[in-house]
């Protein structure tokens, strides 16, 4: 605990603890704002997208090792 010999120290302090306070909420609104940017509806559309393209992919090429095509009806083996 630290000991103070005049309240012009402690008010040093207190603007110091005032401006730290500050500086942390701004802090806190970047990561906030970050953290909502990552987490928009276009990036999650974005990613949602790039997971169903690998797995259509994916798919594509299970179909062909396995000599499965497609037709009106569904998938039948040749």
């Amino acid at each position: 605990m630290r000991v103070y010999s005049s309240f012009e120290e402690i008010d040093k302090d207190l603007k110091i603890l005032k401006l730290q306070t500050e500086i942390d909420k701004e802090e806190i609104k970047l990561s906030l704002d970050q953290t909502r940017e990552s987490l928009s509806a276009k990036s999650i559309i974005g990613s949602g997208f790039g997971a169903v393209f690998q797995k259509l992919l994916a798919l594509k090429a299970i179909s062909k090792i396995m000599g499965v095509k497609n037709t009106d009806h569904g998938y039948i083996h040749k």
